[in-house]
């Protein structure tokens, strides 16, 4: 039994990247021997089992063979006999499949190290076109190390386009594409996922609703804005009804799917599809913003949306601290607001409706005494 490190950990030695997680493929056993050895099963198509120490993945050597359309539609086929070349071999970029032995020898059958100095991403055969997840795949190693000057391969894109063409990219479920998405939208670079995705044909199959401008979503990433918020930021221009229609066929996490939607009304509320204000100067618009996000009752969710807003104002070529004491100037119109309170003599005289009346009325004195305009 011989085992090698692979994949991801290898690539990113090799960069000089601090290595996230190692996966390893096991040559020469039978799954019988690793669970003898301590080793716990867990995958459910091939055999994967987790360190009984360390808990990272062991996988046994394997080759696939298609059998059916779409990423599913494999067979496993496993046996000491394997080879690790044969199993290197199967894998999506040459970057991916390299191995090092446990005395330091780099098992490189691809090339993947020689793409690397050229910063390719290549596949590694023909058989590319019978996974169509690694159309995602690549397009998020793309956004990924796009700051390292990676591009993909002309070969490669050619492939991706004509799994679009043949209509294997619509063998693949909304979970998944949200999985890569969520994923990419997370890289320093994720405007280059859709870039991408858009330059093979994918983007109008899978995501037709993000055909939008990148800009605010590079802006989110370049100010280090989370995922939820990078998300928003490229759907702010989006009608609701397809953020809607997105998020439900995507099954989109309620903390995405929300900012998303707030967003796009609130940008229509706000400048129906202009630039985003430089000035806050009406105070009754101000506390309508303020009531239309509900930010009394969500203050975090508001501040969520100050950075979308932030971001849009920089790709509309506001200058980032004029983006800043924007957001900032709405973040302190909701702390002046939110700290009214009527007092006991007010309560005594009110009821129902009017008491509401009457705090929107001190809000609205409170925000006219605040200086919301930006400096002169």
């Amino acid at each position: 039994m011989e085992v090698y490190l692979v994949g991801g950990a290898v690539r990113d030695e090799l960069l000089g990247l601090a290595v996230r997680e190692r996966d390893w493929v096991v040559v020469g056993a039978t799954p019988e021997e690793l669970t003898r050895l301590g080793y716990q099963p867990v995958g459910r198509e091939f055999p994967v089992f987790l360190h009984p120490v360390t808990h990272e993945e062991y996988a046994l050597a394997r080759l696939e063979r298609k059998t059916a359309p779409g990423y599913r539609g494999f067979v496993a086929e496993f046996s000491p006999s394997v080879t690790l070349e044969q199993d290197l071999r199967r894998r999506d970029l040459t970057v991916n499949a390299m191995a090092r032995s446990a005395s330091g020898v780099l098992i490189d059958p691809c090339g993947g190290r020689s793409d690397l100095a050229q910063r390719l991403l290549r596949h590694v055969s023909p058989a590319f076109v019978e996974d169509p997840v690694r159309v995602l795949r690549v397009a998020r190693f793309a956004a990924r190390f796009a700051p390292l000057g990676f591009r993909v391969a002309p070969q490669t894109l050619a492939l991706m386009r004509e799994m679009v063409a043949n209509g294997e990219i619509g063998a693949l479920v909304p979970e998944r594409v949200w999985r890569e998405l969520a994923r990419a939208l997370e890289t320093e670079a994720p405007a280059v996922f859709f870039e991408v995705l858009q330059g093979c044909g994918a983007l109008a199959v899978l995501l037709p609703e993000m055909d939008q401008p990148l800009a605010p979503l590079a802006s989110a990433a370049a100010l280090g804005f989370s995922a939820p918020v990078r998300f928003a930021a490229l759907l702010a221009e989006t009608a609701v009804a397809q953020i809607e229609s997105l998020c439900e066929r995507l099954r989109v996490p309620g903390e995405f799917r929300e900012l998303a939607l707030l967003s796009a009304r609130l940008g229509a509320l706000l400048h129906g599809g202009a630039p985003p204000p430089v000035a806050i100067q009406d105070p009754a618009w101000l506390l309508g913003i303020l009531e239309a996000a509900d930010a009394f009752r969500r203050p975090e969710r508001f501040a969520a949306w100050l950075q979308v807003l932030q971001s849009r104002a920089v790709a509309a070529g506001v200058p980032p601290p004029a983006a800043a004491d924007l957001a900032a100037r709405f973040g302190g119109g909701l702390q002046r607001a939110a700290g009214v309170r009527l007092d006991g003599a007010q309560l005594a005289t009110l009821k129902g409706p009017a008491i509401a009346g009457e705090l929107r009325a001190e809000r609205l004195r409170a925000l006219a005494s605040a200086t919301i305009a930006p400096p002169p």
